[in-house]
């Protein structure tokens, strides 16, 4: 038995969040840990009961736990008044600067062999910073994009940082001689956003030279890794192009059904499932919960 206790909320969110949380919840129980476990609530239908989708009580009890695992949560697809994503606002609260999507073959029709790589992606930034505005009388509508350097060489750190402890995991004689990370981005358009984010990347990859770097343009990735996902090992990306990425990629390994996430800070690790609330099959006792279970072993 662990010596140590751990405090694990949980939260179930929105349609079939409800019933795969408790089957993530009860892996985790038969395991030889200590673990208490914390019910909260956050989610659209929390916000369609009490007016808001985080709960003051909610974001205050998490802040004592040591992790959380959050099921699906709701997002309309049109303006909500009052509405704010609670995953959005729990990422900035913990800062949760990190969402790290591994991929890998799974024993499933449709999935393709020898896939093992790590979507890194930043979690704070991006067009998320959800500054948007109408001009033109409503007839313009403004995102504005942010990037800086702190949250580059952050997301690029723990980039490196899993590249390398991915390949002393490995078994000796393995395939991959040396751990490879490939940086994503679009800076041959986006000179100043992009273009920051691919020389904070690459600053930092001089302070790794045990870790071999590339850099690849958002588009013609999504293609490369389509059609040769096994050459890639960790792939670092702005917020936007990283949930993309990762999205497609879980196509090539069974989909988001299987596909997991951890929303990681220095601290706290928020693991959720990729896939949403489902709302056509919740209630049913058909939603598939191995994606919530390998994002509670993250």
């Amino acid at each position: 038995m662990s010596a140590r206790s751990y405090r694990i909320a949980v939260i179930p969110g929105d349609g079939v969040g409800k019933e795969v949380v408790p089957a993530a919840q009860q892996v985790l129980a038969a395991l030889p840990l200590s673990i208490t476990f914390v019910p909260l609530q956050a989610g659209f239908e929390v916000f369609e009961a009490t007016g808001t989708a985080l709960p003051q009580s909610t974001a205050a009890a998490i802040r004592g736990c040591d992790g959380a695992i959050f099921g699906a949560t709701q997002s309309p697809s049109h303006k909500v008044e009052g509405y704010n994503s609670p995953i959005l606002a729990l990422r900035k609260q913990l800062d949760l600067y990190a969402n790290l999507r591994p991929v890998h073959s799974m024993p499933v029709p449709g999935s393709q062999p020898d896939i093992d790589l790590l979507i890194v992606r930043e979690n704070t930034e991006c067009l998320y910073v959800r500054q948007e505005r109408l001009e033109d009388d409503g007839n313009t509508a403004v995102a504005q994009r942010v990037i800086t350097r702190r949250a580059s060489e952050r997301i690029a750190r723990t980039a490196f940082e899993q590249a390398r402890k991915r390949s002393q995991a490995r078994q000796p004689g393995a395939a991959r001689p040396k751990p490879l990370v490939t940086v994503v981005h679009k800076a041959n358009v986006l000179s100043l956003t992009d273009g920051l984010f691919r020389s904070a990347c690459l600053d930092v990859a001089a302070l790794y030279p045990d870790v071999a770097v590339e850099e690849q343009l958002v588009d013609s990735m999504i293609y490369r890794m389509i059609r040769e996902p096994q050459r890639y090992d960790v792939v670092v990306a702005p917020n936007l192009y990283g949930d993309i990425l990762s999205d497609a990629a879980a196509a090539l390994v069974g989909g988001l059904g299987l596909a997991a996430s951890a929303n990681a800070g220095d601290t706290f690790v928020l693991a959720e499932p990729v896939h949403g609330s489902a709302p056509d099959i919740a209630g049913q006792g058909i939603a598939n919960p191995i994606a919530t279970i390998l994002a509670a072993a993250l």
